[in-house]
């Protein structure tokens, strides 16, 4: 029987490299989070169901689409969906040329709510993110992240899709 192949363990420096990204990866989503819940009464997941559905043409997603923006499963997209049509921010609907399509819209209200709430999201993620972070650390962040979406997401369905955060104001961040 042959010997396994020896792991390829990561060197020191990659080992402090991968902790601290873990870290980022653990603390950034609560602490933004965080600001949501107390500035706005909504989850980040909400947040970016809006913001997803704002940016879209028509401010109308396909629910496997938003699902897929959000990466998330349709069962909790659903629920979220649900929380957020209470409260009057999205419609759900039949797609008109496929029936079997469910399709999510923001409401005038749940653009609104999106407006208000961008600015101080958009200062949480400026103040924990880029204010550490010379001009020539955030392009190599933008960079980095691009290159492990590649890998993460080759088909390239997720945040940096064309159709998200292009315009001027949008509330995933551009100012």
């Amino acid at each position: 029987m042959e010997e396994a192949d020896e792991p390829r363990w990561l060197s020191s420096d990659e080992r402090e490299a991968w902790l601290t990204l873990v870290g980022v990866m653990m603390k950034l989503p609560a602490a933004l989070d965080a600001q949501l819940q107390r500035d706005a009464g909504l989850s980040h997941f909400e947040y970016m169901v809006l913001a997803g559905l704002s940016e879209a043409p028509g401010r109308t997603r396909r629910m496997s689409d938003l699902a897929g923006f959000t990466e998330s499963g349709l069962p909790r997209l659903s629920q979220v969906v649900s929380r957020l049509e209470k409260r009057g921010w999205v419609r759900r609907s039949p797609d008109p040329t496929d029936g079997r399509i469910t399709l999510a819209a923001l409401t005038d209200e749940g653009l609104a709510k999106i407006v208000s709430t961008a600015p101080g999201h958009v200062e949480a993620v400026r103040s924990l993110v880029f204010d550490p972070l010379t001009k020539a650390q955030s392009r190599q962040l933008g960079s980095i992240g691009k290159r492990i979406l590649s890998v993460l997401d080759p088909d390239d369905y997720g945040l940096r899709s064309a159709d998200v955060g292009e315009r001027r104001g949008a509330p995933i961040g551009n100012a």
